[in-house]
């Protein structure tokens, strides 16, 4: 998993989730690509990134409606042109938070 130049124009959310911090998706994603943790729109932090084998999925909270804390552990959506990348997407960044220890 890495972050992508690729544009994510047409990804979408296929079901799949999971649950982590702001802090470390920095660590795992680096810094998001789109950051307005104010509350007032329905995505407050976003990355852009692609699985090993270069498919383009997204990472966002949804409808959170409130500042988020850095530590707060909340569910995230992955977004990608297919289930198929999400699901992969989904088990790269849990591969990658279960390094954290």
């Amino acid at each position: 998993m890495r972050n992508t130049t690729q544009s994510p124009n047409g990804t979408s959310f296929h079901g799949d989730t999971f649950r982590a911090s702001v802090a470390d998706l920095r660590l795992i994603c680096g810094e998001p690509i789109c950051e307005q943790n104010d509350g007032s729109d329905k995505v407050n932090f976003e990355w852009f990134m692609e699985t090993e084998d270069g498919e383009v999925f997204t990472i966002y909270d949804w409808k959170e409606y409130r500042p988020l804390r850095e530590n707060e552990i909340i569910e995230w959506h992955v977004g990608g042109f297919n289930g198929s990348t999400t699901s992969q997407a989904v088990n790269e960044i849990a591969n990658s938070l279960n390094t954290l220890g």
